[in-house]
């Protein structure tokens, strides 16, 4: 007869902030009030509940902003996650401040691969091990490559980066826990879902692992994916829902026996509001109301920007103010650092720190034409298309960029209405984050582009320069003009 305990999984990840409920089409729809009280229910209702969180809990509000993610542990303290594992923005205010907010955390951040590279002593501990109803859950956290771009200016931080070092990260912490009998294996990453598949094809069975609960990709899902037996989860991104999990577990071969998944709408129809959690969610609310309350500017209309792998307006108006008050020929703009989906016609200093959470210099780099044409192949590769994390970006005025994914060639590209001169120097503008990993995310060296001529720091805040473009331009407007094209 099989020994069956039932487990109750709940998880998040990328909450990015996501602290207040908003109403959409008349219903009143997330924030962590009500994910707190769909929490504190299920924890109420089932026997044995654990819920964690798959890394990024900071940046996008302001409220995460003006304290620096001091702010988001106090809330996340009291909304009471079992464990959670870093990720890529835990790491944007610098690493001595989140090694700092890891102590002020009432329960176990982890992560068993961000290192120093000098002796290899891990900065995290690496794993967590549940106890719940005579079970041992363990817990191993994995980071995102991503974070290297945030600390490669510190030679002393590293990350086992490649998926075949931490999957060999993660068979060692088995191999030495197991023996004591851990009846359930959880590995929580932030590496993004088509990188959660790979890593699970390359982890023997013999290591036990049962499910992978990702996060970075912000990857919604219909039911959990299978590869090499083990499950794999995410629950899109934000306090809109969260994924739930209810497991038998065979405790006598420490497997799942049987399992159902869903994503849980979290909204006012079935989840009770935490009132004690969002009051105190106010009184943050109320002092940053004071600071963030003004107005920066009022578009002709409401911009948009649905997606990051696609010429958007708003995304578009950005990188053009950058562009004219730099003085450069074309500024590549980072889609991902723009973070809300729309902006204005009304835009509060609220709603433009929420849009733009950096404040990062920008560098001008002397690239050639056909350098330039290389760096905007790379960020087209075909992994920007079908899920995988790569970089994107926003084209100032002036280009015209029609791409075929079916050929991956260039079926026009143009600047000023003229083929990019192969040996014509062109002033490029990028965001520090980029220029940071330029080999990676554009194909170029620094060393490359010094060869053209000087390479030097523009403005020491983009966000100061976009700021001040939009107090100074009222009544701005966008449309999508074909900047960039993506045939077939």
């Amino acid at each position: 007869m099989k020994n069956l305990k039932k487990l109750t999984l709940l998880h998040s990840n990328d909450l990015h902030g996501d602290f207040l409920a908003e109403r959409i089409d008349n219903k009143l729809v997330g924030g962590v009030s009500m994910l707190s009280g769909y929490i504190n229910k299920v924890r109420e209702e089932e026997e044995n509940v654990i819920y964690c969180i798959a890394g990024d809990m900071f940046r996008g509000s302001v409220i995460d902003a003006e304290y620096k993610g001091v702010s988001t542990i106090e809330i996340m303290n009291l909304l009471g996650p079992d464990v959670v594992t870093i990720g890529n923005h835990e790491v944007d205010y610098g690493l001595a401040h989140l090694l700092f907010i890891e102590k002020c955390a009432n329960f176990p951040i982890i992560n068993a691969n961000f290192h120093i590279r000098t002796n290899n002593k891990r900065l995290f501990q690496p794993f967590y091990i549940a106890h719940i109803d005579g079970m041992k859950i363990l817990f191993i956290g994995i980071i995102t490559e991503d974070v290297l771009a945030q600390t490669k200016m510190d030679k002393v931080i590293g990350s086992f980066v490649d998926i075949c070092e931490a999957a060999e990260e993660i068979g060692r912490i088995c191999n030495t826990y197991n023996p004591i009998d851990i009846d359930f294996t959880i590995i929580l990453t932030h590496i993004g879902f088509e990188e959660d598949k790979k890593l699970a094809a390359m982890l023997d069975p013999a290591w036990g692992v049962d499910v992978i609960i990702g996060g970075h990709s912000h990857t919604f899902l219909e039911h959990p994916v299978k590869v090499n037996d083990i499950l794999i989860v995410q629950a899109g991104t934000g306090t809109d829902q969260i994924g739930r999990f209810d497991i038998m577990v065979d405790t006598d071969l420490n497997a799942v026996d049987t399992y159902t998944w869903s994503n849980v709408p979290i909204d006012e129809t079935h989840c009770p509001r935490d009132e004690s959690l969002e009051n105190f969610i106010m009184h943050y609310k109320d002092l940053t109301d004071k600071k963030y309350g003004r107005l920066v500017t009022r578009f002709a209309r409401k911009l948009e920007h649905p997606s990051r792998i696609q010429e958007t307006p708003l995304g578009s108006l950005v990188a053009d103010a950058l562009q004219e008050s730099l003085g450069i020929d074309i500024m590549l703009m980072g889609s991902g650092a723009i973070r809300s989906y729309n902006l204005g016609p009304v835009v509060l200093y609220s709603d433009f720190t929420e849009c733009f959470p950096y404040d990062e210099a920008v560098y001008m780099l002397p690239v050639t034409g056909e350098q330039l044409t290389r760096m905007i192949k790379r960020f087209l590769r075909e992994e920007a298309f079908t899920g995988e994390h790569t970089e994107f970006y926003q084209l100032s005025q002036g280009m015209h960029v029609v791409w075929s994914r079916s050929g991956q060639c260039f079926k026009e590209l143009t600047f000023g209405g003229k083929p990019l001169g192969a040996q014509q120097i062109y002033k490029i503008g990028l965001c520090k984050y980029h220029y940071s990993s330029l080999k990676p995310f554009l194909d170029i060296t620094l060393e490359e582009a010094e060869a053209n001529g000087r390479v030097r720091v523009l403005a020491t805040s983009y966000r100061d320069v976009i700021e001040e473009y939009f107090m100074t331009h009222q009544h701005l407007k966008r449309e999508l003009e074909g900047r960039l094209i993506i045939e077939d």
